[in-house]
Order: structure tokens, then sequence, then C-alpha cells
């Protein structure tokens, strides 16, 4: 079991223009091969002490995958090839997290 945490940072003022293009792509990703979960994130505020400041501009993708395999292949995919095209330009950078679950 692979689990990806992207952190999408987005261009100010952006926001709304690279979740519409993100949106396009989710149920093409979902049907992958391997996706068992493939969901955009934005922070929410809460009082729990130990939580990072809120981040207006980023949306974090958390995914979970069957194997690092069909991440692979995820990444590669004509769609995902077609999407970073098109939000190269309302994207100000990108932390990318690739993490599996700890042994017992």
């Amino acid at each position: 079991m692979i689990f990806v945490v992207a952190a999408i940072e987005i261009v100010p003022g952006k926001l709304a223009e690279f979740l519409q293009e993100f949106h396009r792509i989710v149920p093409l990703v979902q049907a992958e091969e391997g996706c068992l979960l493939y969901q955009p994130t934005t922070d929410v505020a809460t009082n729990i002490g130990a939580q990072i400041p809120v981040r207006a501009d980023v949306v974090t993708v958390v995914e979970q995958w069957s194997s690092l395999e069909a991440l692979e292949a995820h990444l590669i995919a004509p769609h995902m090839i077609q999407y970073r095209t098109r939000v190269q330009s309302l994207v100000a950078g990108v932390q990318l997290q690739v993490l599996q679950a700890a042994a017992p």
C-alpha cells in the first residue's frame, strides 16, 4: 500500500482556477487501476495546537495506491501529462511525500 501527500502551492489569486482544472481530472484518476483514494483538500482552521498555520494558497492532495507501480503508471497517464500542462502557470511549487505503511 502506497500513500502520497502532495502539497501544491498555488499562485496567489489562482486557487479557484486551479481547483476547476484539478476537479476535471479527479474522475479520470479515480478510474485508474490501483487508485484507492485521490482527494484534493485545503487547510481548515482549528484550535489544535500542533497544527501548522493555515495556508490559503495550498491544495494538499491525499492519495492511496495499491502499489508503487500503480502510482508510477498514474504519473505518466496521458490525462496527467495534459493536466500538468494546463496548470503550469497556476502552480508556484510542489512538495511530494511518498509513503508506505509502517511495519508493526
